[in-house]
């Protein structure tokens, strides 16, 4: 069977939504779909934290206060009239579809997290158990 890796490093709408997607879709191709989840993009498979992801704009608007609050909320309404699934609903439907999540365990033990404070499912990983996953994949995505 064909399987691909989708590394997601970015806690912000444009970090978490792209390997979701792509890792849906390629289950949905009959594909073996593993996100491995590292650094900030971590938090978006802890419990009740995906609410919180916010698209931070790049430069110097990323840094004016309110300014991604204004933006994440006009990307939500663009969102929604175009039928995108919201965090969440995408994240429970990948998981419901077979996804695997990984959580880096560097990023684990850095942070003092424990394997309750993540959603059902996720397993915990180093980089050389999620290296020997990949290196057997046809297709690996740093995104």
């Amino acid at each position: 069977m064909s399987s691909c890796t989708f590394i997601c490093s970015r806690f912000s709408i444009d970090g978490i939504y792209p390997p979701l997607i792509l890792a849906i879709n390629a289950r949905r191709l009959g594909m073996d779909a593993t996100v491995f989840f590292t650094f900030m993009g971590i938090q978006a498979i802890l419990k009740g934290k995906i609410k919180k992801a916010k698209f931070i704009p790049p430069g110097f608007l990323g840094a004016i206060p309110g300014i991604p609050t204004l933006i994440t909320w006009i990307m939500k309404k663009m969102m929604e009239r175009a039928e995108i699934p919201p965090l969440e609903d995408l994240l429970e439907m990948a998981r419901l579809e077979g996804v695997k999540f990984v959580a880096c365990k560097l990023t684990v033990d850095m942070m003092g997290l424990k394997e309750d404070d993540f959603i059902e499912g996720v397993e915990i990983k180093t980089a050389e158990e999620y290296l020997r996953v990949a290196k057997e994949c046809q297709i690996n995505m740093f995104i």
